[in-house]
């Protein structure tokens, strides 16, 4: 029997270290529900999780512009509606203007209201969504993925010589007499058409930009799926090691102290 090397006191010692270290770790892990607490944990898995999570992070970017453009194309079509309504009023008054029984100091009557109702076609042309001209000939592209691929929005352009023929230098009035509501019937028609195209393509082009932000909230679901399998902790196997582990700590603790009190039967020899 040895006193300076006591192995049986060193063997429990080793094992209460390694004890104690996973008792740490699965106390580590339990309290922030991530079982990569440090990049020795799982280097590989740390390396993927960090490309899911920044990929999640763009995906997540362009989901909000494309509700921006969603937002975008629903307040053109907002006011387009209204002139729509503008130009079925407009239609209605130049049809009561060819009544043989109205007189032109009728149709001056109901020119004022002609005029009104093109001056606000006029300005609903000038209006803008946060600084961005809503109708002019320029397509803007929204950014659709995560790899910064891009769909391109038509540009609607009241500022046309279709449109402007409403409220232009152009444009007819019905006031005078039955011909300028002949006149102004044809360009009002004209404009209904050119109307007709214009909301149908914001039509198709809500429906192709809610597709893209569906197939996004899809990927990034799908995502996270992966991300947590690599990340998250699973609550109950980890309080299972974390037993463990506490059970092998006390256990090492009560045998260390027990292997230190052997060296203690030398004395009954000397005695």
């Amino acid at each position: 029997m040895v006193i300076n090397t006591n192995l049986q006191a060193l063997n429990a010692s080793t094992h209460l270290q390694q004890s104690s270290t996973q008792l740490a770790q699965s106390l580590q892990r339990l309290s922030s529900g991530s079982k990569i607490t440090s990049p020795a944990d799982d280097s590989a898995g740390l390396a993927v999780a960090m490309k899911l999570t920044a990929q999640m992070k763009r995906i997540g970017a362009a989901s909000g512009n494309i509700e921006n453009a969603i937002a975008f194309k629903q307040t053109q079509d907002g006011y387009l509606n209204k002139v729509n309504d503008a130009l079925t009023r407009l239609g209605e008054l130049a049809m009561m203007a060819l009544d043989i029984t109205k007189t032109d100091a009728d149709r001056k009557l109901y020119d004022v209201e002609v005029q009104s109702l093109t001056t606000q076609v006029g300005d609903i042309a000038t209006k803008t969504f946060n600084g961005v001209r809503l109708f002019s000939t320029t397509t803007l592209n929204v950014t659709t993925d995560s790899d910064a691929n891009t769909f391109t929005m038509t540009g609607i352009n009241l500022q046309s010589a279709t449109y402007s023929n409403l409220y232009g230098d152009e444009a007819f009035p019905i006031g005078d007499n039955s011909y300028g509501a002949v006149y102004a019937m044809k360009d009002f028609k004209k404009v209904q058409s050119q109307l007709a195209k214009d909301r149908a393509q914001i039509g198709s082009e809500l429906e192709a930009l809610g597709y893209f932000h569906e197939q996004l909230t899809t990927l990034n679901t799908n995502l996270s799926a992966a991300n947590s399998r690599i990340v998250d902790v699973d609550v109950a196997q980890e309080s299972t090691r974390f037993a463990k582990y506490n059970i092998l700590t006390q256990a090492g603790t009560a045998m260390l102290a027990q292997a230190n009190s052997l060296p203690q039967s030398v004395l009954k020899l000397l005695g």
